[in-house]
């Protein structure tokens, strides 16, 4: 069984020949019936005129003083037309005159020639509708040809007899065989017509698509920098810049991967680099003293920290890139969540002689993950924290706003550059590259923190944002949805 064809230019071009093949068959099939009624009604009318002359001549004869079967059967043999064919019957049905008839002597009727199968054909249909008032229209198709018949009454003397003549619709055979054979030949031709070109203009309107297709295949994770043509129609223009923007899209997506996976990388050298050569050191003297033993297993530990809290917030990163952060919501008080950060976070802000004060509590009832609260604001207080100068001050307020809640952490360090404004919240990213990596924090102190607090806030339907930052004061702030009690659910 042969299926539909999979190729689109194909099945347009098939499509174009169907549409202009039906509408065409259509309209040939029309043409025809009309062809075919006209020359049928001229007939007709060419028969109508005939016997209506014929009736003329015979009321002349009658007026000449012959009797009414006299008259008949002279008219009939006076008066002729091109191939057509008189005959007259009486009320009995018996034939009084017919063309072509040896004239009668001194007889009543004449008999109807036996010779003749088409006149008797006809005698026998005129016999059945002689009692027709209106005038008889009808076709006989016979061996040699097909015949149109009219008859019509005809009073003479004030008796009903019945005018009929036969005439050979053999041109008008001819004329619609001509216009079958033209239709013939002239309908696959415009169907085929149409199929080609349907084939060309389909394949022209598809080369856009094919050099769309070609040049998508010769993009790779290498050449992500390459774009598709753009042409060919408004609907191609615009599937070019659809796929254009997509590849945009993985460019960038390819681009933060391969700076994710470099930064990733040079961040855990380094504390990797820090346990290899300090066991190297270690290992290089047979004997060493406890205290030196000491000092180094706590150089490769604070490493070791190191390399646990980046390779933690890699993970968090990673599962949030997937959609498998799991965030375990339950009802909870932000306030509380807030305040035990803070008191966990003052003694790094005392080692670095940062004051760190709560200014404003109130009561925040939220639905969230209490673990992952802490660890966003955590990394906004360290970050903070590291950011302030000696004896500065680091504060952390709370405000209601409509139906949520705002987290703000403001401190007095120098404030962020405009165009770094919103790269603070990229992975790996640091406004003071040269700040030691070993410096005492709670978070990894990699350039994950901001991104992994924003990532949170995001999957609590909340929001993190530099809201100011200029020198002297910068402040970040979260925004989470507050639980709605029952009153206000109802």
């Amino acid at each position: 069984m042969i299926g539909w064809p999979s190729s689109i230019r194909v099945r347009l071009a098939l499509w174009h020949s169907v549409l202009l093949g039906l509408p065409l068959v259509t309209f040939a099939l029309i043409c025809y019936v009309a062809f075919s009624r006209a020359l049928v009604g001229g007939t007709d009318r060419f028969i109508s005129e005939a016997l209506s002359a014929f009736t003329r001549e015979l009321g002349a004869e009658r007026r000449a003083g012959l009797t009414a079967q006299q008259a008949m059967i002279t008219t009939v043999h006076e008066v002729r037309f091109r191939e057509l064919h008189i005959m007259i019957l009486d009320p009995g049905g018996r034939v009084v005159a017919m063309a072509g008839a040896p004239e009668p002597a001194g007889r009543v009727a004449l008999p109807v020639p036996d010779q003749d199968p088409l006149d008797a054909q006809i005698f026998r249909t005129l016999r059945a509708g002689r009692a027709v008032a209106e005038p008889m229209r009808f076709t006989l198709d016979t061996p040699g040809g097909a015949f149109r018949v009219g008859a019509q009454r005809l009073e003479v003397d004030g008796v009903g007899y019945l005018l009929a003549g036969r005439y050979p619709l053999r041109e008008v055979e001819q004329t619609m065989e001509e216009i079958r054979r033209m239709f013939s030949v002239a309908i696959p031709l415009l169907i085929l017509a149409a199929a080609v070109s349907g084939y060309v203009l389909a394949r022209r309107s598809l080369a856009p698509v094919a050099s769309m297709a070609e040049h998508a295949t010769a993009i790779s994770a290498t050449t992500l920098h390459e774009r598709l043509p753009v042409g060919g129609g408004d609907e191609l223009v615009r599937l070019a810049r659809v796929i254009n923007d997509l590849l945009n899209r993985l460019e960038q997506s390819f681009e933060q991967q391969r700076r994710f996976m470099a930064d990733a990388s040079h961040e855990l050298r380094t504390p990797t680099a820090i346990v290899r050569a300090e066991a190297d050191v270690t290992l290089a003297k047979p004997h060493r003293e406890e205290a030196e033993y000491r000092e180094s297993v706590g150089i490769m530990q604070a490493a070791s920290r190191r390399l646990t809290r980046i390779v933690d917030d890699l993970f968090l990163l990673a599962r949030s890139d997937a959609g498998h952060l799991v965030v375990h919501r339950a009802p909870i008080h932000l306030e509380d969540v807030v305040d035990d950060t803070t008191r966990g976070m003052r003694p790094l802000a005392d080692t670095r002689r940062v004051r760190l004060a709560l200014t404003n509590m109130v009561e925040a009832p939220v639905d969230g993950d209490a673990d992952l609260l802490g660890r966003l604001l955590l990394n906004l207080m360290d970050n903070a924290i590291k950011h302030s100068p000696a004896g500065g001050l680091v504060s952390v307020s709370m405000t209601p706003v409509d139906h949520r809640i705002q987290v703000d952490v403001v401190d007095e360090g120098p404030g962020i550059p405009p165009d770094a404004r919103e790269r603070v919240f990229e992975r790996f990213f640091r406004l003071d590259a040269a700040r030691t990596r070993e410096e005492t924090s709670h978070t990894s102190g990699a350039g994950l923190g901001l991104a992994i607090a924003r990532r949170i806030a995001e999957a609590h339907d909340g929001a993190l944002a530099l809201a100011e930052s200029r020198p002297g004061q910068t402040t970040f702030r979260l925004t989470l949805p507050l639980r709605l009690r029952d009153s206000q659910r109802g």
